[in-house]
């Protein structure tokens, strides 16, 4: 079983984080299903991989139910938890492979959890249709059935086949948008940013935080130019860019400590979407 627990924990770890859009969830779960599996024969498991991802979906399945009621009386938008994806040479690749954006794993919240399952399994782990029908316990063209649907329910057309490709944010790119942040230049922020641009903070309730989405690129540029002054006048504060979730984001830390996670959303070349990650219960899959 040892054997087994190296093979997949790392597969499995992804299949629950990007069912569940927590990390520290998706490692609990790991962890029960192994133990659940050690009163399993290897006799009886026949086809380990199979097995062991069918027990990681049902559990993340019952976990969803119940989580959805949690995020209805969560304080503020909720935001999946960020984590560190460090170049796989230097990192336990098997973390880093076959990671959907942040911005789909928001988008992953709008569907119901059979949907988000499916999804997830086709699109993020390339299962087929019929491998998928046996892990749901569903028939294979209900499946590709949910997989359409789950597509419009996110906005995706379903025609497109690399939907979750997005454009890569340079780093002089990202810089300049820093750089107008830091020299207060307005005009050049609205040209980076889209007109009808959302930015989502995440404090859940533990810290200062927008309790509701700040929408149009005029009243984003207003607000982070005003975070961007309160934060600047403390001599401990600083922001670096860093490798979260396969892309590149920021980390504001304060006094040497992990405060903020920002994921920019690019689409059509201007910053669509904007994630503020402050809640500190979410900042522990960070390296620091």
């Amino acid at each position: 079983m040892e054997a087994l627990y190296k093979q997949y924990k790392g597969l499995m770890f992804r299949l629950a984080y990007q069912m569940l859009g927590s990390a520290t969830d998706a490692e609990d779960i790991v962890q029960d299903v192994f133990v659940k599996a050690y009163d399993v024969s290897l006799e009886q498991m026949t086809e380990p991989k199979a097995y062991l991802c069918k027990m990681t979906t049902n559990r993340c399945l019952d976990l969803l139910k119940s989580a959805r009621k949690k995020r209805e009386r969560y304080t503020g938008p909720w935001l999946p938890e960020p984590i560190s994806t460090p170049d796989a040479d230097s990192y336990d690749s098997v973390i880093t492979k076959d990671l959907l954006s942040y911005a789909m794993l928001v988008l992953l919240e709008r569907l119901s959890p059979p949907e988000r399952a499916v999804f997830v399994l086709r699109e993020a782990f390339d299962f087929q249709y019929d491998e998928i029908a046996e892990l749901v316990g569903k028939t294979e063209a209900n499946c590709r059935k949910i997989v359409s649907r789950a597509k419009k329910k996110m906005g995706i057309d379903p025609e497109e086949p690399n939907f979750n490709q997005e454009k890569e944010l340079g780093e002089e790119w990202i810089s300049r948008f820093l750089s107008a942040l830091e020299h207060g230049n307005v005009e050049t922020l609205l040209t980076l940013l889209a007109t009808d641009a959302v930015m989502l903070s995440d404090g859940g309730g533990k810290v200062t935080a927008a309790l509701h989405p700040i929408l149009s690129g005029e009243r984003v540029a207003s607000f982070l130019l005003g975070l961007m002054r309160s934060f600047s006048k403390r001599s401990d504060f600083s922001v670096e860019l860093a490798p979260l979730n396969n892309q590149t984001g920021f980390v504001i830390r304060l006094d040497g400590r992990i405060d903020t996670v920002v994921f920019l959303h690019i689409e059509q070349g201007v910053i669509r979407n904007l994630y503020f990650v402050r809640n500190p219960d979410k900042l522990r899959f960070i390296v620091s």
